[in-house]
């Protein structure tokens, strides 16, 4: 899946702020839009913090869904 079509995926359910350190460290911030919970993902690139966000989202789906 390419990045652009994980970053749409995650912008419908979370605000997104993206920022590099000193240490050239990428950080991504995803602040709940109905909760303001928020979890912070660093990493050496844009797409390895994209990628931990948005495994971050399959498995806060995962768990919100019901047991079949």
């Amino acid at each position: 899946m390419r990045n652009t079509t994980k970053l749409k995926t995650l912008l419908i359910k979370y605000t997104i702020s993206l920022d590099r350190n000193d240490d050239e460290q990428f950080i991504l911030v995803l602040t709940d839009k109905q909760t303001n919970e928020s979890e912070l993902f660093e990493g050496k690139s844009y797409s390895i913090v994209l990628n931990k966000a948005y495994s971050h989202l399959l498995k806060q789906i995962k768990k919100s869904a019901p047991d079949s």
